[in-house]
């Protein structure tokens, strides 16, 4: 709908934008004052959306949102420069009725994020620098590398194993060196198919820690070219975290202090319990789903060190372990542990151990 009026002006006024965001189109949803004024799809251009909205509604204040999904942070950057101030908002957290649950379609979800937008019920999700983006996604490709590494470890020792084939003993099952592989590689099937599909394994395998190891080296290199490894190495004073720990640690938290209080660092973490209460009756639900889950393994490994390492831990573990499991106690440590990390990274002091908090 065109502009009627050249001389119309809605300066002052605020008008909210739902998006939608899909590859192909968006569905849009435009609200003033409390009401829709239009529902429509478009071609999913952020310009295109801002020179529609200057000149339908020109001079107004222009707010958007939409869900943080496959898109990243795309979006929102091109929806500022194109005039209109964006959040993303955390999917879990929208407000949304049992009718819109039952009843979800593109213009319901559209209409959905306007409305939460004109309410002021949604928080926009912390938005990184390109450069934090870019760096993390390196570090995240690590993590994946991991997992996909372990999951053939996995299934070469269950194709071994439906053989009837024993692993070697006395060699460090744990990292698998070369020459654990090579014995592997020299392991006789009735059949050479067997031994074919074996090397076919053992070649991915090796493949993928070669690019792991090349993953490893980059994120050093690039960490050093853009003066960020004295901030990892400054987190690595902390016992139990490494370099890679620190390396995650710094690409996914990025900021401790965008966090309201350590309550909601460790929340992020995934180290806060759900609780459920009503009237005298708290129920401890555990802990809740969403969360950043590269960030709680992490540091969950990283308690078990430090209770070796540093006193103040050890006689907390032990004085845990008196009246909990030992699972439960080392959540309760990690919480620790990333409190004394925060401490490190926001004042630039170094770790000293034997210090309780």
């Amino acid at each position: 709908m065109e502009a009627q009026n050249s001389s119309m002006s809605f300066k002052n006024q605020d008008l909210f934008i739902g998006l939608d965001v899909h590859k192909k189109n968006w569905l849009v949803t435009i609200r003033c004052g409390k009401i829709v004024l239009k529902t429509f799809s478009m071609d999913p251009i952020a310009q295109k959306l801002g020179e529609y909205m200057t000149r339908n509604y020109p001079e107004g204040n222009y707010y958007s949102v939409y869900e943080a999904g496959f898109c990243g942070y795309r979006v929102h950057r091109d929806l500022e420069k194109a005039g209109i101030r964006n959040i993303i908002a955390a999917p879990t957290e929208i407000p949304t009725s049992i009718s819109e649950k039952t009843n979800k379609t593109d213009p319901v979800d559209s209409r959905k994020l306007a409305r939460e937008l004109e309410n002021r019920t949604l928080k926009g999700i912390y938005i990184p620098e390109k450069l934090q983006e870019e760096i993390r996604s390196l570090v995240r490709l690590r993590f994946q590398l991991v997992k996909t590494q372990t999951r053939l470890k996995n299934q070469i020792k269950g194709y071994l194993n439906f053989y009837g084939h024993e692993l070697p003993k006395n060699f460090e099952m744990r990292h698998w060196s070369a020459r654990f592989i090579e014995v592997l590689r020299n392991m006789e099937f009735e059949y050479p198919i067997g031994k074919q599909h074996l090397k076919i394994l053992l070649d991915e395998l090796t493949d993928k820690r070669k690019k792991l190891c090349e993953v490893q080296k980059s994120i050093k290199e690039f960490l050093c070219e853009y003066n960020l490894n004295e901030k990892v190495i400054h987190l690595c004073t902390v016992p139990g975290i490494g370099y890679t720990t620190a390396a995650t640690l710094y690409t996914e938290i990025m900021d401790p202090n965008r966090f309201k209080d350590f309550d909601k660092l460790a929340s992020y973490c995934g180290l806060v319990p759900a609780i459920r209460s009503s009237g005298d009756k708290q129920t401890v639900l555990g802990i809740k789903f969403h969360h950043n889950l590269r960030i709680r393994q992490l540091l969950v490994e990283a308690a078990w060190m430090a209770i070796r390492k540093d006193p103040a831990l050890t006689l907390a573990y032990t004085n845990y372990i008196k009246r909990m499991s030992k699972q439960e106690a080392i959540i309760r440590i990690a919480k620790k542990l990333l409190s004394r990390i925060r401490y490190v990274w926001t004042t630039g002091n170094k770790y000293s151990n034997a210090v309780i908090k």
